[in-house]
């Protein structure tokens, strides 16, 4: 761990604070007119995913976590636990499905996934970014709706809904950004 003063968080960071492991969402730099500038931090608990903001002076001091990251193959879920297997020392390893939250429907049998560790303690899935899927069902293309940014609602295999562009259709591979959880281009 190395300290870093409070000023110099960053969005995903993670830092120890109040006896925990936090990785910092938000930040917002604030100059207020009277009194010191701060950093305005949100910060999320890696371990039971509370959610806290806090005020950091540039005098205060941090400690910013390493965290190693193991590409690991998801094998199966069970009671709410997603299961990794290590593909070089085939352990497997158990994480809460909640941690995935509205991205859970991406992950698929086989994917590989990176797992962040501290220590021996695996803490969060981090899932490709951009991932295959079909479209089951949308909206027929409407005549004269050729505007360049108009889009329709879809239903993906995974029961996802997003917006698509009016020139897919039904049973169309398409490839959707994980992290923003929309689509990207056509398969």
């Amino acid at each position: 761990m190395s300290k870093i003063n409070g000023n110099e968080i960053r969005p995903g960071f993670i830092i120890e604070h109040d006896s925990g492991l936090w990785a910092a969402v938000k930040v917002n730099h604030v100059k207020p007119g009277k009194g010191g500038a701060f950093a305005q931090v949100e910060l999320k608990n890696l371990r039971d995913g509370r959610k806290l903001n806090e005020r950091f002076r540039s005098e205060d001091k941090v400690d910013q976590v390493e965290l190693e990251y193991r590409e690991q193959q998801f094998l199966y879920e069970t009671d709410g636990r997603l299961v990794f297997m290590d593909s070089e020392t085939y352990e497997q390893t158990e994480i809460d499905s909640e941690l995935l939250g509205d991205r859970r429907p991406f992950l698929q049998d086989g994917m590989t996934a990176k797992l962040q560790y501290f220590g021996e303690e695996a803490l969060n899935v981090t899932l490709p970014q951009k991932v295959r899927c079909k479209v089951v069902d949308t909206e027929p293309v409407q005549k004269g709706q050729t505007a360049a940014n108009s889009f329709k609602p879809a239903i993906l295999d995974n029961g996802v809904r997003i917006m698509i562009p009016p020139f897919i259709g039904p049973d169309e591979d398409i490839i959707v950004h994980t992290e923003l959880m929309e689509y990207s281009e056509r398969a």
